[in-house]
Parts: structure tokens; C-alpha cells; sequence
């Protein structure tokens, strides 16, 4: 996948002469995740050749990243197919029987996602105690009720009430304690378990939702998000089979690893003339087979008939007649100033700004004998005197109090003796600045303070995700911020030029679909998850191929 070979063989726009297979236009794909291999196989799949797929890292896969502990796979990234029924990652992977090794565990039910169904959660305090199962159930229910409120204020068209400042956390953090504190039943020490219950289940669900916190996830907009039904699934020999399965029948040579782009230059334009012609430390695709290039060192672009050029960061400059953008959001809130001339329209960047993205970061610790009781599938850590905090953000050198939980490992069969954490937000961009002594002493004495147990061994390996700092993500996916809604979504998909634009040169006026844009951010209702990742690429590629097709006809 190292070499990047692109054919030059003709210069004509590709929308004026045909579908010929002389002239194909040519398709430049930006990021080798779920969403760039989806598009990528469809075009292929459907008679287009000159296509290109430029990845920053040295691999593909994106936010997936399966990792061989002895005979398992740990994932640092993406974990379980969300739901079964039209869910097209469960159809990939039931159809090659990826699925059969999957334990009945392993087909958890539940709203928040834990590695095995089977079991119990044990919630632990700061002081070593466990709270009782029937309390944990009891608070559980009323935390459940309010969650399913949340739900009905886009979905049934609530109007959302002032108090809330349209957020999740404030709406349930202020239902939920007013529960609790008008229960005639429940002591005073009951009330503050609870209350500090309230805290841990916010911090998991800032963990699902990849937001630093639940305040600033949007009330009214949070129904949106659609799930599909059926169970969640994990896959045993890794998702990273999901990606070999998308990539298998893409060309070695059409990948390009180690290769990030520095900028899109759409709506090509003599403004740029001078740019390329000042220097000779511009190479144009001087790196490729001769016998497939014709482009000459300098030569200027503007008569190659190529509305857009891709700037890499190796100086080459590969010509195109349509670009998939696929970078994360993240990525985009901190380049899309540098990555896009002209500059994205002002509608697509504040749709950017609007929308959130967080990092989700996972702690795994492998011990050599196992310290929990067999029946135990998590460690949820609540602290008793966070009961009535408003906000939970720390400093940086308190970010262990952001990790909610330690989920077990199951079958031990497979994984051993192992614990994975989670932690989100700012918190996890400071854990991801310790290194791994530090991280796990710390995660150690945390669980010797929670379970009461201080003979618990430090862990004999530790392995963590770092997506936050990771250049070419940075963040774990999006989520719907307050003030932000799906529409955000889908003006971020909206290809480039629009089509009332004014701004294209006369001479490309007739360059449709120059810029797409897929990737799990720009899916309203799927946004976050592997499913609407590859769904918004095939989408992008099947608006490609309705172009081509309805113009051949």
C-alpha cells in the first residue's frame, strides 16, 4: 500500500466527454477509516478505476485499532457492532462468520455496553464499601426513567424548559436529585449514596457520548440518535477483521500509507497560478511510474482541466476531479482553516464549531490472578463527596477522579485477568501525557482505595488508547453539543461547490461534487458509531455514481 499511482492519460472533464474508459474522473479519498474504505469499495465495485486513498498514518482503519494479547484481541478503538437488524457492519460480519465465536455474554442487551451481560456491576465508594445490590437497582430504575425523558424532547417534540439550558446533565442531574430528596422512605445517608450514584452514571454516560461532560451535550437534539435493534456484539478476533474485510478487494497501489494531505485546493483558480510557479521545491507526482504520468515539474495545473489539486505534506500535488473528505471532526476544528482553499463556506464552519467532539480514552490492566469475586463484571467508582457537585472537571493533577469504572474482561478464557477503564474528556488528554508507570500506579491505588483491598497487585501490563493527542484524530467521535443539531450534520455533508455557489470560476462552473464529505460525524443518525461511519461513505460514493450515470444517460 506504499506506492500512489494516479494516470494521467487524458485531460478532458470527465462529465463533458462520458463515462469513458479513457477519461474516468478521477477520485482522490482522504482517510483510509470505515467511512474512506466503504466509499472507496462501492466506486470501485462500480466501474471507477482512478481512485486514490490517502492516509495520513501507516495504517488503515481509522478510530479502529485491534491490538494481539497472546491469543486475544483487545480493542483500543472501536468495540461493538450497535444493534443487528439493517445494521450493515452485523451483515459483514455475520455473513463471514466473525460472529460465531461470540459468547452469549458477549451479546449485551443493555443500554450502556459492558463486555458480558453476565454478572454483576459492583459499585464501590471512596471508603472501600460496597453498595447494596437492591440500592444500586432501586437508584438505577429512577436514573432509567429519566433517561428514557431525555429521549422524548426530540422525539415527541417537548419543548425544552429554560431551566435546563437545553443540556442533558443539567435536566437530569436537577430531575434526578429532586427524586431523591422528596423520598419519604430513604434515610439521609441513602440520599447522598444516591446523589453520588447520580455522579458515576454521568461520568459513564459522558463516556458513551465521548463529551467532556454531560452538560454540554444538547437536550433537545440527544432523541435523535437512532439505535438500531438487536443486541451489541463484540467481535473476538477483533474489528480490525471489519477493515480487512473493506479493504480486501481494493488495489494495494490504490492506498497511500504515511501520505497526510496539507490542503485541498478546490475551485481551482488563477489565484493560484502564482503559488505553484514561484518554486521548484514543488514536485508533481515526480514520485510515481513514469510509464503511468505524463505531468511535467511545474507544469501549470490550471490548463489540466482539474478543478481541485490535493497539497500533501511530501510537496506533491495530486490533481482531481472529486475529493472524499473522511477526517475526523476533530480534525477539522483544529485544520480546516489551513486544509480548504478557498476556505470552507461559513454555514460548513459553524457547523464544525457547533458540533462536539470528545475523547473517550480506554485503560486496559492485566493482572496475573484475578482479585475480583467470579460474579463481579465491572468496578463502578463512585465518590461519596461529590454528591452535590454541579460540575465534574478536575484539575490536571487530580484526572483519575474522571475514570467511572473498570469493566471485566469476558470469558477469562480468552482475555485472562483483565480490567478495562474508561475515562473521558479533558481528563483523559492528561492521562494520555503520563506515562504508562504513572498511569498504572495510579489505577492501582484506585482500586485498592474503592474495593477496600490494599494487597491488590500492580498490574503486570498495561495498554491504553491515546486518541485525543493522536494528530490525524484527535477525539473519539462526535456528539451533538448544545446549540448544535442534526441539520449541523448535514450541512457538514454537503458537498462542495454548493449548488446555488456562486463562487466557482466560470470555467468550472460545470465541476459538480468537487469536495464530499463523509465520516461518522456527518450522519444524523448514526453519528458516533462504526455503522454510520461506513454508511456515510457508501452514501457519498452512490452520489458520485448517480452523477456519472444520470449524466451517461
Amino acid at each position: 500500500m506504499q506506492s500512489c499511482e494516479i494516470s494521467s492519460d487524458s485531460t478532458d472533464d470527465p462529465l463533458s466527454s462520458g463515462f469513458r474508459p479513457h477519461r474516468q474522473p478521477r477520485i482522490v479519498v482522504i482517510g483510509a477509516g470505515l467511512a474512506g474504505l466503504a466509499a472507496t469499495r462501492v466506486l470501485l465495485k462500480n466501474g471507477f478505476t482512478d481512485v486514490t486513498v490517502l492516509e495520513a498514518s501507516d495504517h488503515v482503519g481509522g478510530r479502529v485499532q485491534s491490538v494481539k494479547n497472546g491469543e486475544a484481541t483487545l480493542e483500543l478503538g472501536a468495540t461493538w457492532i450497535h444493534g443487528a437488524n439493517g445494521n450493515p457492519v452485523y451483515h459483514l460480519a455475520e455473513e463471514n462468520g466473525l460472529l460465531e465465536h461470540t459468547t452469549d455474554g458477549e451479546r449485551s442487551v443493555g443500554r450502556i455496553s459492558l463486555y458480558t451481560k453476565n454478572g454483576v456491576a459492583h459499585y464501590q465508594t471512596n471508603v472501600g464499601k460496597r453498595i447494596p445490590k437492591d440500592l444500586v437497582e432501586e437508584f438505577s430504575d429512577l436514573y432509567n426513567e429519566v433517561y428514557e425523558l431525555t429521549q422524548e424532547f426530540f422525539q415527541n417534540g417537548k419543548p425544552v424548559c429554560a431551566e435546563s439550558q437545553n443540556s442533558v446533565g443539567v435536566f437530569t442531574r436537577d430531575l434526578v436529585r429532586r427524586r431523591i430528596m422528596v423520598d419519604p422512605d430513604d434515610s439521609e445517608s441513602t440520599k447522598k449514596l444516591k446523589l453520588s450514584m447520580l455522579q458515576q452514571y454521568l461520568k459513564v454516560e459522558s463516556c458513551e457520548s465521548s463529551s467532556p461532560s454531560m452538560d454540554e451535550v444538547s437536550l433537545s437534539e440527544f432523541g435523535e440518535w437512532t439505535e438500531i435493534p438487536g443486541a451489541h456484539y463484540v467481535i473476538p478476533e477483533g474489528f480490525k477483521k471489519i477493515v480487512d474485510l473493506l479493504a480486501q478487494d481494493i488495489p494495494s497501489h490504490t492506498i497511500c500509507l504515511c501520505k497526510p494531505v496539507r490542503c485541498i485546493h478546490w475551485n481551482y483558480s488563477a489565484q493560484h497560478r502564482e503559488v505553484i510557479g514561484k518554486g521548484s521545491h514543488v514536485k508533481m507526482e515526480d514520485n510515481h511510474n513514469d510509464k503511468n504520468h505524463s505531468h511535467q515539474r511545474n507544469k501549470d495545473p490550471l490548463i489540466l482541466g482539474q478543478p481541485i489539486w490535493v497539497e500533501c505534506e511530501d510537496e506533491e500535488w495530486i490533481p482531481a476531479d472529486h475529493v472524499i473528505v473522511t477526517t475526523s471532526l476533530g480534525v477539522l476544528k483544529q485544520n480546516h482553516e489551513a486544509m480548504f482553499s478557498p476556505s470552507l463556506p461559513e454555514d460548513k464552519v459553524l457547523a464544525i464549531e457547533k458540533l462536539g467532539i470528545s475523547t473517550t480514552d480506554k485503560i486496559f490492566l492485566e493482572f496475573e490472578e484475578p482479585f475480583w469475586s467470579p460474579e463481579c463484571n465491572s468496578i463502578q467508582f463512585v465518590w461519596e463527596d461529590e454528591a452535590q457537585l454541579e460540575q465534574l472537571a478536575y484539575p490536571e493533577d487530580l484526572w483519575y477522579k474522571k475514570i467511572c469504572s473498570f469493566d471485566v474482561l469476558y470469558p477469562p478464557e480468552r482475555y485472562g485477568y483483565m480490567l478495562s477503564g474508561w475515562i473521558c474528556g479533558q481528563e483523559a488528554l492528561h492521562m494520555e501525557r503520563c506515562d504508562d508507570e504513572t498511569v498504572a500506579e495510579t489505577c492501582t491505588e484506585l482500586l485498592r482505595r474503592f474495593t477496600g483491598n490494599p494487597d491488590i497487585p500492580k498490574p503486570k501490563r498495561i495498554l491504553r488508547s491515546s486518541w485525543g493527542s493522536n494528530p490525524y484524530i484527535r477525539g473519539s467521535y462526535s456528539f451533538t453539543r448544545v446549540g448544535s443539531s442534526g441539520q449541523d450534520c448535514e450541512r457538514l455533508a454537503m458537498p462542495l461547490p454548493y449548488a446555488n455557489s456562486t463562487k466557482a470560476p466560470v470555467r468550472h462552473l460545470n465541476k459538480p461534487l468537487q469536495v464530499l464529505f463523509a465520516g461518522e460525524a456527518t450522519h444524523r443518525k448514526y453519528y458516533s458509531t462504526t455503522h454510520g461511519a461506513l454508511l456515510s461513505g457508501q452514501r457519498e460514493a452512490t452520489r458520485l455514481m448517480e452523477v456519472y450515470h444520470d449524466h451517461k444517460a
